[in-house]
């Protein structure tokens, strides 16, 4: 089975953090290592930043800008020059690329998200290196990744990769910013358990051009290693070391990835979807769950908050809020609200409609990892 990596590069590494302008020579090198790689057999996604810090540099402004549509107007200028850029330096190694812009809503829709998995998939066949961005000019504010930090370790999750890459502008991931701090000290290592615990000090994003910084690649580094997904941090102007890291040196921060959610539909529930509110459970609710197996009902629920539709990603927590799984809803948060803490045969009488005996059904429900580990196979 080839190995699947995710490379992502931030604005601090693609672009020169003054002027804005690209740095060619980073670049340059980047697309050699991946086309390499790509060469020996590794399918290769690359995420890349810089449309907007591009855009800007090319309108001559002199900030990033502050408004959505002022970025969103700046990234569509932006957008084609990196792509022609990253054209003719694969081009001029033979090596093939698509360009590929999602916004959050794709991997919400269940039947996007399965499209783009399998564009992806038959992209690898071609042999051909998907450039991935976010699609900064029809993004809404609320359905925006944020950062594509957090788009990289999505689309790691959606492909399925062995490895996530996160280029930037340091060597590792330091206890405190070593720009600012003479004592900060290199973290090399991280193990699932330590990156829940994980207290660093971190700086503000790289240069005034990125959206990011070390705290959205610690997020990243969460979902990715949560997803079973092996996650590096490490300099971008030197991407030549992913070989000595996939030869086992000790190089960069490196996370260490818990076991993967197997079955695609419950990986789409946990990464794709967006969680729009929580139900709060009794300890029954809790052992019949995550000990037994069984479908979420109505009178295990003490209290719902939020305010989502039916078909939508809830938590499931218990009475301190610790989220113990995740789900598809079967009803509204008004009508649980009505229903909460009723028997299944009582749902009817309330709501006047005959509704689903199941609150989340066991098909539509994931336990988080601390949970899974007593529950009964599938």
């Amino acid at each position: 089975m080839p190995i699947t990596l995710v490379v992502k590069i931030g604005t601090s590494s693609l672009t020169n953090p003054e002027t804005g302008q690209l740095a060619l020579a980073t670049l340059g090198a980047i697309v050699e290592t991946l086309t390499h790689l790509r060469s020996q057999g590794c399918q290769i996604v690359l995420v890349s930043s810089g449309a907007v810090g591009v855009g800007s540099h090319r309108l001559h402004l002199k900030e990033r800008p502050r408004t959505m549509a002022r970025k969103q107007a700046v990234a569509a200028v932006g957008q084609g020059r990196v792509m022609r850029i990253y054209d003719d330096l694969f081009t001029s190694l033979g090596q093939p690329i698509a360009q590929i812009l999602l916004t959050r809503r794709d991997l919400m829709d269940r039947g996007s998200y399965v499209n783009a998995h399998n564009t992806f998939q038959e992209l690898f066949e071609l042999g051909v290196i998907p450039i991935v961005n976010e699609n900064d000019t029809v993004a809404v504010e609320e359905l925006k990744f944020g950062d594509n930090d957090t788009l990289s370790a999505l689309v790691a999750n959606l492909v399925e990769a062995h490895w996530l890459f996160l280029l930037t502008d340091v060597d590792c991931l330091y206890s405190a910013d070593p720009r600012t701090d003479p004592d900060a000290q290199p973290i090399l290592r991280v193990s699932a358990e330590e990156l829940d615990n994980l207290q660093v000090q971190v700086g503000d994003r790289g240069s005034q051009w990125g959206t990011g910084g070390m705290i959205t690649k610690i997020t990243a580094a969460r979902i990715a290693t949560s997803a079973g997904v092996r996650t590096v941090i490490m300099r971008g102007s030197e991407p030549s070391n992913i070989y000595r890291i996939l030869a086992g040196a000790e190089l960069g921060t490196q996370f260490e990835p818990q076991p993967r959610v197997e079955k695609a539909r419950k990986r789409w529930i946990v990464y794709g979807m967006v969680v729009k509110g929580q139900l709060f459970l009794d300890q029954g609710a809790i052992r019949a769950i995550g000990q037994k197996g069984k479908s979420l009902l109505a009178a295990g629920i003490i209290k719902t908050e939020g305010t989502f539709m039916a078909r939508q990603a809830v938590a499931l927590c218990d009475r301190q809020g610790t989220e113990i799984a995740r789900g598809i809803t079967n009803y509204s948060s008004d009508e649980l609200q009505q229903i909460q803490g009723l028997q299944s045969d009582q749902i009817p009488q309330v709501l006047g409609y005959e509704g689903s005996e199941t609150v989340v059904h066991r098909n539509n429900l994931v336990l988080s990892n601390s949970q899974s580990a007593n529950a009964p196979s599938d």
